[in-house]
């Protein structure tokens, strides 16, 4: 009986010692297949992105320096001259002469206004005035105000001097005669006199005894100063 007991233990013992081994083994392959399959995805893609980095290199935009063109003489003159342009210069080149010298505004009395712009300038003298401060007192644009500065130029009634002003090129007006008004003696007798042929200084009818002349002198004074 204690023999049989004995083999059985040794029995027992191999197959728990054949059953160690098999573990160990089954761990081993366990291991293998992990490494294998963690490592063939790794491979691959490291392939594929070299390959695509092989194929497409990354190219670098230089950018060209930009050539700026020389201009000539002639070309910064032209283009200065074009930076100092006025309005008055524009509207010469495009209004023929007849067009600057038969400016008229709608619904003005031309005589009178070419007066009070002399009237205004005489009391500056050589001095004269800048057109945008002469425009502001006569209610004008600066359009209509250019056109008439180049009508009075042509008149030979004004000169006009180009200065800059507030780094911006404008004229100054200075007047250089005054035009001739008939306003003063417009309802004078004289005119219309029956016997302005027999009229004289020493004669029986005469300006310094005439009736009509004195009435008249009296009529104007009486009538209210217009303002400038």
């Amino acid at each position: 009986m204690a023999k049989k007991k004995d083999t059985l233990i040794e029995e027992a013992e191999k197959i728990k010692a054949d059953l160690t081994k098999l573990k160990k083994k089954k761990q081993v392959l366990d291991s293998t297949s992990t490494k294998k399959t963690e490592s063939k995805p790794v491979k691959k893609s490291v392939k594929k992105t070299t390959k695509k980095t092989e194929s497409k290199p990354v190219k670098k935009v230089v950018e060209k320096p930009v050539k700026v063109k020389k201009l000539t003489k002639k070309e910064l003159e032209e283009a200065k001259r074009e930076a100092e342009k006025t309005l008055e210069e524009e509207l010469e080149e495009q209004l023929s002469d007849e067009e600057i010298e038969n400016f008229q505004i709608e619904k003005v009395d031309m005589e009178r206004l070419t007066n009070k712009v002399c009237d205004i300038l005489a009391e500056r003298e050589s001095d004269g005035m800048f057109q945008g401060e002469l425009w502001k007192k006569l209610k004008l644009t600066n359009q209509i105000g250019s056109r008439l500065a180049l009508k009075l130029e042509r008149m030979g009634t004004i000169t006009r001097e180009k200065l800059l002003e507030n780094n911006r090129w404008t004229y100054k007006l200075i007047l250089k005669k005054t035009p001739i008004s008939t306003q003063s003696i417009e309802n004078a007798p004289c005119l219309v006199c029956p016997v302005e042929q027999k009229c004289s200084l020493d004669g029986e009818i005469s300006p310094r005894s005439c009736q009509m002349i004195e009435d008249w002198v009296i009529a104007e004074l009486k009538k209210p100063v217009k303002s400038k």
